[in-house]
């Protein structure tokens, strides 16, 4: 197991958006953060020989932490075909020798029929959006339902305050709140709605073991 200060330098390479989609959401999740994760998702045991599956990719920060680490194999799904491509580019830059499986597709109907068997497990790993713009209040929700058919475990960022929604919600799909911890992201301006040059935005990462 790495150390996570070690894989943050090694998730440094990782490009963001060319063109990003405020529709879509599209805020690249920082390489601490995904050191973050990634790195408390493998002490907890939920990486190493699994199959591990990053809903709603964007260009593969998750994706490619989780790659560092020994999974069997990592899933990056996503719906714009342009972050696919500089996430095929970031899995150059990263040089990881996982299989990884970049395949377009909208995570909440995801394409995926992944299966645990005796040899692996699924981990999903994801930063959905927040629901911040204009008609995509609850945007997570969609997210959560597809790591409920899919995971055993899954690891989500989401906004700040949104503790008893991911309880209640994993709660009805038979799931369970195991680990809650806060994180700031840092996020540079993309849009020019932005009136900063960077925000920082408090979040909260929840761990669910689904049954």
């Amino acid at each position: 197991m790495g150390d996570r200060r070690a894989l943050e330098t090694q998730l440094a390479v990782v490009a963001g958006f060319e063109n990003p989609q405020a529709r879509l959401e599209q805020y690249p999740t920082p390489p601490d953060i995904a050191a973050h994760v990634v790195h408390f998702a493998d002490l907890q045991g939920d990486v190493d020989g699994r199959t591990v599956v990053d809903l709603g990719t964007g260009t593969g920060m998750l994706a490619l932490g989780a790659a560092l680490r020994g999974p069997r194999r990592v899933v990056g799904v996503e719906l714009d075909a342009a972050a696919l491509d500089t996430a095929r580019d970031n899995e150059r830059r990263v040089g990881t020798t996982t299989p990884i499986h970049w395949i377009r597709g909208d995570a909440t109907r995801s394409p995926l029929c992944v299966h645990s068997d005796g040899n692996s497990e699924t981990t999903v790993l994801m930063n959905p959006p927040f629901g911040a713009q204009n008609g995509r209040r609850g945007a997570d929700r969609g997210f959560l339902r597809t790591a409920s058919e899919l995971a055993d475990v899954s690891y989500s960022i989401h906004n700040q305050g949104s503790r008893q929604f991911v309880e209640s919600f994993a709660a009805d799909e038979g799931g369970e709140v195991t680990h809650a911890f806060g994180a700031t992201l840092t996020l540079d301006r993309q849009f020019d709605f932005h009136e900063q040059e960077t925000r920082d935005l408090d979040t909260e990462v929840f761990r669910i073991r689904w049954t």
